[in-house]
């Protein structure tokens, strides 16, 4: 099936049903169809067709998937471009995927404009140009080319140790992960979902597809605002919304928060890392539900998700997997599968698993074995089949043979009065091979110190585990998209 199909027959069963919506505009699934058949005919006559990569950089809105599922129904390609990065940054994904079109809005012109000496794009169009196109184009079906396991979407990676790499999901890949959404969790005809987590991720696009091809609206937010996403949630009567644990933080901590009774909200979906419990459990004490998820750009998105009808003494896990998916846990050094309860590399498997990585076959050949796509995450699968994220298995500290999980110590250090953040990372030791050392960017006025760091450490963790070494910083390194660059506090001294 051509992914670009989902939005025609979406549009002949619900045309009359509100699609995407956003600030000054609303379209129905019968015009959205249409306005994706404009755009699609325009890139034809164009000159774009199948195997073509279409780029695009825009805020949330109804641009994202207006291309997305044009570009589709023509066998091109979509590039998603991550706003938040550098010109540079741009520059070099333009020039991997070969990307022969950029579409953009005009708020990134001085950006665009920085990037024409450098990339080799045919096609250059502002939103505002691209709607004068729609205009004069045929609003029927640019007929199906391609479909299937022919690639549909390349989303590059945040690239903490390097290049980004351009992960290539198929027309068949993101069809799947809709259909799995919509088997494992409540996801009904008619919801209406808010869109503020960013397009340019797995977690924030995925839903997207998921709401055409489930029948449900899409309110567009293009930045996130706890006041006015919680504003939002009230007038628009949102039933589900994508998170990270950041932003419910802070929604959590808004002024004159709305009444149980003025919400339609039937839960917050939250991933991207691990989710508080004690987040999880301050929106239950307000009668809202969290739902954890695992996801993977390179699985299409949802891995495995947690419900509160699993059981809330599961909450500090992942969940289990989607429905059509499989998880297990590999030995790191030999591949070999582990039993429950022991710690190794998580694998998944199903018709959600990557094509591989755009022009780089070996970086694919790393990863995909015999149809599992193994994920570089450090996990483990309980009796009841439930997983646990661990840490990246990158990120493992071994020292004087013993495994030590950054992410256990990050926790117990994070609990700190007085820590605003930390990161540990492994540092070379002659008698140990490696040792844990603690990077903390402490809050304005505290009077924490690293005796206070080491002691908290030796109270709740084994003596092995624990910091040797405790450096106080200002703020930790990341990259565009806010990660932290562990590879850049390994090399610190």
């Amino acid at each position: 099936m051509n992914m670009g199909q989902l939005i025609s027959h979406r549009a002949l069963l619900s045309p009359n049903l509100e699609a995407f919506k956003g600030p000054g505009y609303s379209f129905s699934f019968h015009e959205a169809n249409r306005r994706v058949n404009q755009c699609a005919n325009f890139l034809k006559m164009s000159g774009i067709g199948q195997g073509d990569r279409v780029a695009i950089l825009c805020r949330n809105n109804h641009y994202i998937p207006t291309v997305l599922f044009a570009a589709a129904k023509i066998g091109a390609i979509t590039v998603i471009l991550n706003w938040r990065l550098a010109a540079p940054e741009i520059s070099y994904i333009l020039s991997h995927s070969g990307s022969a079109v950029l579409i953009y809005e005009e708020e990134f012109s001085t950006t665009v404009e920085a990037l024409r000496g450098s990339a080799a794009a045919r096609i250059w169009l502002s939103t505002s140009e691209l709607e004068d196109q729609l205009q004069e184009q045929s609003d029927g079906e640019p007929g199906t080319m391609v479909g299937g396991e022919w690639p549909a979407l390349i989303m590059y990676t945040s690239g903490t140790t390097g290049r980004p790499k351009g992960a290539t999901l198929s027309h068949s890949n993101l069809i799947w992960a809709a259909i799995g959404i919509t088997r494992t969790i409540d996801w009904r005809y008619r919801d209406r979902f808010l869109s503020v987590a960013p397009l340019f991720h797995i977690g924030g696009l995925a839903p997207i597809i998921t709401n055409v091809y489930q029948g449900c609206t899409t309110v567009f937010l293009p930045g996130f605002d706890p006041l006015q996403v919680w504003e939002t949630i009230v007038n628009e009567e949102i039933n589900i919304m994508m998170s990270v644990p950041t932003m419910l933080a802070l929604m959590l901590k808004a002024p004159n928060l709305p009444p149980r009774e003025k919400l339609n909200l039937r839960y917050f979906i939250c991933g991207g890392s691990a989710v508080p419990t004690g987040l999880i459990d301050a929106y239950r004490e307000r009668n809202i539900n969290v739902l954890q998820v695992y996801g993977i750009t390179e699985y299409s998105g949802a891995v495995t998700f947690w419900t509160p009808e699993m059981g809330m003494e599961k909450r500090s896990s992942a969940g289990k997997p989607v429905f059509h998916g499989k998880v297990k846990i590999l030995c790191p050094q030999t591949g070999a599968e582990l039993p429950a309860g022991e710690i190794g590399e998580i694998a998944c498997s199903g018709p959600q698993v990557f094509k591989g990585y755009w022009n780089d076959p070996g970086a694919t050949a790393k990863v995909l074995r015999d149809g599992w796509y193994c994920s570089g995450d450090l996990g483990k699968i309980d009796d009841e089949g439930f997983i646990y994220v661990i840490d990246r298995l990158k990120d493992m500290i071994i020292s004087g043979g013993e495994n030590i999980y950054p992410a256990e110590l990050e926790r117990v250090i994070g609990s700190l009065p007085g820590v605003l953040e930390v990161a540990v990372v492994g540092i070379p030791d002659e008698k140990w091979g490696e040792v844990p050392r603690a990077y903390v960017v402490k809050a304005p006025g505290s009077a924490l110190t690293e005796e206070d760091v080491k002691n908290a450490c030796l109270a709740n963790l084994a003596r092995y585990k624990c910091v040797k070494e405790v450096v106080f910083v200002d703020s930790l390194p990341r990259n565009a998209v806010g990660k932290i660059l562990k590879n850049v506090l390994r090399e610190m001294r």
